[in-house]
């Protein structure tokens, strides 16, 4: 099978749609094996950070000579960043070959009555691969959850990670940070120990109690002093641990992901699950990278792009462009997903554009650039809307350079996916 035909079929999975629950993932891994149970993983939920803290966490690991597997979503660029071994994406065709050999099992699984979602197969080839690949840890993102979440099939990880938890996915996982705090720490794990970011405190009851009842360390990001903290567009530096350590992941928000990593890595050293230096977290935090989050992608004028797509990601994006372009004309590209919390994101981002650029996002569930456009409006901001994406670049990326001011592309990381490729060429 080529790999064109590989992504086809995992694609057509997209079908059917996200259904949380653990039976169906339980069914097919058992026919594969079950080969998860072969692996060690830092098993990582929240609302925002979570994709930044899994490159922190699989970075420090590779400096320490770990073969080192990553799973995350969505992908910006390449299907195959979603699984990784060494930071690198895993060859077509490795991917092309477990694909052979597992969609079979898929195929007499859904004749049975068993259907698997496009998220719980590619969750399953990367435990296959990974496996296959006699990985000595893999780090683990969940996907949208932690309880119900197909990732949570796995035995007690080395680590349980909770970053930042919001509002996001709603209609899912609940409309109060209670009940979406109560889904991410499902993956809390009796014979484990558990990290937690800054939370608010009603997010941070239900994380502690949660802890508390499995018998679990809970560690928080607060435990993790930072000292002599500088910080600019390119990223921050400072000393953490009596480590020096420089990120090149900008914004606040950033520096707190980065303590929720060192609070793990600390933890898991300090008690002999993992042998990591001093100098392999220096390292592997100045490797770390994760793309479309506040990443500069220009200076002439300057170019940003960003993912942030619910209130706490747009908080954090309009923070950093407060404190590291103050004064300066924001001319914005955006779209957004229609089941989003787009009002909030709205309200939050509106007062620092200059104007507004809205287009559709390439994804079944776009809102439509009018309505976003309208209802940028609506908040008071100078917004039109493009039928083309390049047209609307093309339109801010004019203005920006005339005015000396900033293209900010925003609301999504499929739009930032779309758009990012213009200017990596």
């Amino acid at each position: 099978m080529s790999y064109e035909a590989s992504l086809e079929k995992i694609h057509s999975l997209l079908t059917f749609g996200s259904r949380p629950g653990l039976d169906r993932m339980k069914a097919l891994l058992d026919r594969l094996g079950n080969p998860q149970d072969k692996l060690k993983f830092v098993h990582v939920a929240g609302t925002n950070g979570k994709g930044s803290v899994c490159a922190m966490l699989s970075s420090v690991l590779v400096a320490a000579g770990y073969k080192t597997g990553l799973f995350i979503s969505p992908y910006i660029i390449d299907f195959r960043e979603r699984i990784q071994i060494n930071n690198r994406m895993i060859s077509r065709e490795t991917l092309e070959k477990a694909v052979d050999e597992t969609y079979p099992v898929l195929m007499k699984l859904r004749d049975e009555g068993v259907v698997i979602t496009e998220f719980e197969y590619v969750n399953a080839l990367e435990f296959y691969i990974h496996a296959q690949e006699k990985c000595d840890v893999v780090v683990l993102e969940t996907g949208m959850g932690g309880t119900l979440d197909c990732t949570n099939v796995i035995k007690p990880p080395l680590c349980s990670v909770i970053t930042v938890i919001g509002l996001d996915h709603t209609a899912v996982l609940g409309d109060t940070i209670e009940q979406i705090a109560s889904q991410k720490a499902g993956i809390i794990k009796t014979g484990s120990f558990a990290v937690s970011s800054r939370q608010e405190s009603p997010a941070m009851a239900v994380i502690e109690n949660t802890a508390r009842e499995k018998n679990v360390p809970l560690i928080k990001s607060g435990s993790v002093k930072i000292n002599g903290l500088q910080s600019c567009l390119s990223g921050s530096s400072f000393e953490a641990l009596g480590i020096k350590i420089k990120l090149n992941l900008s914004g606040a928000h950033q520096v707190e992901n980065a303590k929720t990593a060192l609070a793990a890595l600390e933890y898991m050293r300090k008690n002999g699950l993992l042998k990591i230096s001093d100098d392999d977290i220096s390292s592997g935090f100045a490797n770390a990278k994760n793309p479309a989050r506040l990443e500069l992608m220009g200076t002439n004028p300057t170019v940003l792009i960003d993912g942030a797509h619910n209130p706490n990601g747009a908080r954090a994006l309009a923070n950093a462009v407060k404190e590291f372009l103050p004064e300066k004309k924001i001319f914005c590209v955006t779209g957004m997903l229609a089941d989003k919390d787009v009002g909030s994101v709205i309200g939050i981002l509106a007062p620092m554009f200059e104007r507004v650029f809205t287009v559709s996002v390439d994804n079944p569930r776009t809102m439509s650039a009018g309505e976003l456009a309208r209802r940028y409006r609506e908040a008071g901001a100078d917004a039109v809307s493009r039928g083309d994406k390049t047209e609307a670049v093309n339109n801010a990326l004019a203005l920006a350079k005339a005015e000396n001011g900033v293209l900010l592309i925003c609301g999504s990381l499929y739009l930032a996916a779309s758009l990012r490729p213009l200017f990596i060429s």
